[in-house]
This record gives C-alpha cells, sequence and structure tokens, in this order.
C-alpha cells in the first residue's frame, strides 16, 4: 500500500505539470490583454506607450519561454505570483474564498451521502415497489431541476412563509457557527440535492447488480441473516461506483458552483473564477486551474486507497 501510494503521488508530478503547460499557454492564445482590459476598460484615454510601460512592469513582454519558467520556479517554492489585476498575492485572493467554498462543498457532500445511501439502498432492496418508485421521482427530480433553480426556489420558499432571508456577509464557522450554517445550509442543501441524486441513482443499480452476484446467492444459501448479506457482502461492493462519483462530484463543487454562488451572493472560488476570465488575469487564472487540478488528483488517490478499505479483494503494492 505504502508503494502504491508514493507511486500515485510521484504520478501527479507530471500530471500537474501538464495542467500547467496547458493552462500557461492556452491563455496566452486566447484573445483579449489584460493591460487594455485594465486601462481602457472604461473607455479610458491612455497612450500606447503607458500601455507598454505597463505590460513591461507585469512582465508580458519577455518571451513565453522566459514568464513560464519562472512561473514553474516560483510555483516549486509555493509562490503563485501576484494578481495582475488586484496586485494581491495569488494565496490570498484564493485563501479567502476557499474557505466559503470548502465548507459548501463538504456539507453538500454529508448531505448528499446521508440522503443517498439509505435512498438508493431501499430502492434497490424493495425494487418496483412504491418506495423504489418514490425513490426514482425524487432522484429524477434531483437530475433534473438546476442547483441554481432549486436554490432560487429556497430562497423564495424563505421569503414568502418566513419573510426571512439567509445572512449576505460570510462568517467563518469558528467565529460565530450559528451565522455561518444560516448562510450556507441553503446553498449546501441545494447543491447536495443533485449531488444526492446522482449518487443514489449510482448505489441503486450498483446494488441491484451486485444482489445477482453468485457469492450473494451462495451466502443466503449457507442461511446468512439477510442484514448481514446486505450489509457486509452486498452494500460494501456496491459503494465502489459511488465513491467514485461522490469524489468526483466533491471536487467539481470547489470551483464549479458560478451560478449557485451568484444566487445566494456567495464570493466564493466560482465567482472568482468568472471575474478573473473576464478581466484576463492570468497569474489568478493559473493559480485555481493549478488549484482545482491539486483536488483532482489528491481525491482520486483518496477514492483509490478506500477501494481497497470497501473491497478486500483489492490489494495494492503485489
Amino acid at each position: 500500500m505504502l508503494r502504491y501510494t508514493i507511486n500515485r503521488v510521484l504520478l501527479a508530478i507530471p500530471t500537474l505539470i501538464g495542467v500547467a503547460v496547458l493552462v500557461f499557454f492556452l491563455l496566452r492564445v486566447v484573445p483579449g490583454d489584460i493591460v487594455e482590459i485594465k486601462l481602457r476598460g472604461d473607455g479610458g484615454s491612455v497612450t500606447q506607450e503607458t500601455i507598454e510601460l505597463e505590460r513591461k512592469r507585469l512582465g508580458l513582454d519577455r518571451p513565453l519561454v522566459v514568464q513560464f519558467g519562472e512561473w514553474m520556479v516560483n510555483m516549486a517554492k509555493f509562490d503563485f505570483g501576484t494578481s495582475m489585476w488586484t496586485e494581491r498575492p495569488v494565496v490570498t485572493e484564493i485563501a479567502i474564498r476557499l474557505e466559503l467554498s470548502l465548507q459548501v462543498a463538504i456539507m453538500a457532500t454529508i448531505i448528499a451521502v446521508l440522503l443517498a445511501i439509505p435512498m438508493g439502498t431501499l430502492a434497490a432492496l424493495f425494487r418496483d415497489t412504491w418506495i423504489d418508485y418514490l425513490v426514482r421521482v425524487l432522484t429524477i427530480g434531483g437530475l433534473s431541476i438546476p442547483s441554481f433553480w432549486f436554490g432560487m426556489l429556497i430562497m423564495l420558499a424563505l421569503l414568502s412563509f418566513f419573510n426571512w432571508l439567509p445572512p449576505i456577509t460570510f462568517t467563518p464557522i469558528y467565529v460565530d457557527p450559528v451565522a455561518n450554517l444560516k448562510q450556507l445550509i441553503w446553498p449546501a442543501l441545494a447543491v447536495g440535492y443533485r449531488y444526492c441524486a446522482v449518487v443514489a441513482r449510482m448505489i441503486r443499480s450498483s446494488l441491484l447488480e451486485v444482489l445477482n452476484e453468485d457469492y450473494i446467492r451462495t451466502a443466503r444459501a449457507k442461511g446468512v441473516y439477510e442484514r448481514l448479506v446486505i450489509s457486509r457482502h452486498a452494500l460494501r461492493n456496491a459503494l465502489l461506483p459511488a465513491i467514485t462519483v461522490i469524489g468526483l462530484e466533491f471536487t467539481f463543487l470547489i470551483g464549479g458552483l458560478v451560478v449557485t454562488e451568484q444566487v445566494f451572493n456567495l464570493n466564493g472560488i466560482g465567482q472568482l473564477f468568472v471575474q478573473s476570465v473576464s478581466r484576463n488575469d492570468f497569474t489568478l487564472i493559473q493559480g485555481m486551474v493549478m488549484l482545482i487540478a491539486a483536488f483532482y488528483v489528491f481525491v482520486n488517490l483518496a477514492i483509490d486507497l478506500l477501494y481497497a478499505v470497501f473491497d478486500p479483494r483489492i490489494r495494492y503494492g503485489k
């Protein structure tokens, strides 16, 4: 297991280097210039000489290879540079928003897992009964309704029935847990509903497949209690594909909640992504892409290691 983990961590290095090469050079070929947007975006009259001086100050006049080499060297020292728009360190820009996005992702994952496992299991065990039909209707609804629209319904319901809206200002959970949950529980619920629907359907289909396996019939023929057959033999194996979906969905939530953050007025990573792309803030975009890529690598590694926990047949390093 240790050898497998070390190999996977080492394999993450070329993966991240590949992402770095792609994001750096692709950003340089897309149309748009941050200096033009910054100095002439509001219709300001700025001379071409001033534009060139600003480009020189930001280091954009140097060859791309030199810029890329400097960025890679600094990144190896965990220095992601300075935002070209706000002049603040990229790490600072991301850190003040990552806390919010990460908490929403964790809360949505907890909600989804707590609901999806019993829903998917009951739907599979009581196949073609009213329980199965109810779960299928709820999960299809979750897949069909966009999270941001469900969030808007939540906001309208809170306003119409309770004449109340969540706080706008973000309060860290270690400062005031009640105020924090009052604001973030609703976006977590809106996102968690769709998340739950995906996982519940995956568990249902996997469990139905596993229940038809020979080893399940053998266990039942040997007189093993049905509860043990389901919990120890069937559900553990059926959870393997669901774990993959849970991990990928969790990573997506870190930077993919652009519209949902807009609905709930949250200043998270998704909003920062949109702002940085609209401003062509290369250094900030690069920093966020590398952050998301690192999350994907880490979560995939965690998923692979969890496989061995849920399925004893999987042994790494042999």
